[in-house]
């Protein structure tokens, strides 16, 4: 099975979180869109330099984020408006069911969803 990885995996796998040590060697499928947003998030919590040294430990595949994936995403974001999800994470979530893939995270408002692998 091939997983798309959110950004919450990702960042888990480089923290070195042990319930993603068999996702680890995986493809890391994931958008320009997350690369983005881990970087960022890599930034906060450290120095230029060190958030390019843990970005190169892993081997992105990346996936484009079509038109049609983010009307769709969108679509779902306004029905769980309730939820307030992140367009990233909507995007993320759309572009893996359109790809047959596994949406990857940690994120507990995904938990219920169909075609999530939920890993905290």
């Amino acid at each position: 099975m091939l997983y798309f990885f959110d950004t919450y995996a990702i960042i888990e796998i480089l923290q070195g979180n042990s319930a993603y040590e068999q996702y680890k060697d995986m493809p890391i499928v994931t958008t320009m869109a997350n690369f983005g947003e881990i970087y960022y998030s890599l930034l906060k919590g450290s120095t230029e330099e060190l958030a390019d040294e843990s970005l190169q430990k892993i081997k992105f595949q990346f996936i484009e984020l079509t038109q049609p994936a983010v009307k769709e995403a969108m679509q779902f974001r306004y029905k769980q408006k309730i939820i307030k999800l992140s367009y990233i994470d909507c995007f993320g979530y759309i572009t893996a069911k359109q790809n047959n893939m596994l949406f990857l995270t940690g994120d507990q408002s995904f938990a219920h969803f169909e075609n999530v692998e939920f890993v905290k």
